[in-house]
């Protein structure tokens, strides 16, 4: 196995979180907005319920063929050579996500604060300190993730202390005025953050503790539902209905957040949690694509293949993503579908088969 290292599954949910809510944050409150209005805590709600099946799916793959990643098992259900196109396809969606990761990343940077700096600039620096991570091992980017969770999450929850004053709950009314549909459609954006739990399939076979995989995940995916929901409701409660106008509502209502007129516009706390939380995502996904890529050419060490794959991610950043407007149209429309396809549909299909050869394997041994 080209990775010796271990972690905890703990250490998993630990990295996953911010993984997961890091870039839904910013995106997911305006863009349900669009559909639910007022309704758009249900969104994240819902959306998590692919979140807890991309987790079973990956979990169950992974007792089928334990020590396994995807990339590995994927010709053992199928076939080496569908397996390898499979993998391929499966690999490229990943390396483009991290490429527009790393883009909605830099655009945010340049929009807000770094007005004159070029984005090429920034994209390569966070991915050239990411490769340093993914370059270390899975034990460093376990030990990175407990260190950075608890200064993730406690300005969040200061956050949300500060702006309560701010409070206006009557936004929230009426309820399902206009029935469960607007929240459905709301959430069918958020379920593809959801689905990046199916991510987890590259790190279950270096868990010490494996058979708590699945629990430690189902927890993440509760916790990140609970995040947005109270996100959403944040906004809702400070911006109402002008909410889906915002391109970064969260960001907006940190300019309302005050204590005794010292603590104000907070809006750099805001973006100092979202730079740790992207670093967090993009390592992640930078890991999980070097490992997919060197496990797919038989590499000796995914060391080898860190900084090619980091080269292509800052490449296909401007490539795939040629503007802003295209992200969020990227977003709101394509990511959705082709994240239910590789992370949910494919991943369906290869766990139906492995249970139809686990079941024909019994039967031929009982005979």
């Amino acid at each position: 196995m080209m990775e010796k290292g271990k972690i905890s599954a703990l250490q998993m949910a630990m990295f996953m979180y911010p993984t997961i809510v890091a870039t839904a944050i910013l995106s997911i409150p305006s863009i349900t907005a669009k559909y639910a209005q007022n309704d758009l805590w249900l969104s994240p709600i819902i959306g998590s319920f692919i979140g807890y099946i991309a987790v079973i799916i990956a979990y169950k793959l992974h007792t089928y063929y334990p020590g396994e990643t995807l990339i590995q098992f994927s010709k053992h259900i199928i076939g080496r050579f569908p397996g390898k196109i499979l993998s391929f396809l499966i690999l490229f969606f990943y390396i483009v996500t991290t490429g527009q990761i790393v883009r909605e990343y830099s655009d945010f940077i340049v929009g807000f604060f770094l007005f004159q700096t070029p984005i090429s600039a920034i994209s390569a620096s966070m991915v050239l300190l990411c490769a340093f991570v993914v370059y270390g091992g899975l034990e460093v980017l376990g030990r990175v993730a407990q260190l950075f969770f608890p200064i993730f999450v406690i300005p969040l929850l200061l956050f949300i202390i500060l702006l309560s004053p701010d409070f206006e709950f009557g936004n929230i009314l009426p309820i399902l005025d206009n029935g469960i549909l607007p929240p459905l459609k709301g959430a069918i954006v958020p379920s593809g953050w959801f689905m990046e739990f199916f991510l987890i399939i590259f790190f279950l076979p270096f868990l010490t503790d494996e058979k708590k995989g699945l629990k430690y995940g189902a927890m993440t995916v509760t916790g990140v539902m609970i995040t947005l929901v109270l996100v959403n409701l944040i906004v809702l409660f400070v911006l109402g209905i002008t909410t889906a106008s915002k391109d970064y509502p969260l960001m907006t209502t940190g300019r309302y957040a005050s204590l005794a007129n010292f603590f104000e516009n907070l809006e750099s706390v805001i973006m100092a949690v979202w730079i740790l939380g992207a670093f967090a995502k993009i390592s992640v996904f930078f890991y999980a694509s070097t490992l997919g890529v060197a496990q797919w050419l038989n590499l000796s060490d995914y060391r080898l293949a860190v900084w090619p794959v980091g080269i292509l991610i800052v490449q296909l950043s401007f490539w795939a993503i040629p503007n802003s407007m295209d992200l969020n149209r990227y977003l709101e429309k394509a990511f959705p579908i082709f994240g239910f396809i590789i992370q949910i549909l494919i991943p369906l299909f290869l766990l139906a088969i492995a249970i139809i050869r686990k079941r024909n394997s019994k039967k031929a041994k009982s005979s």
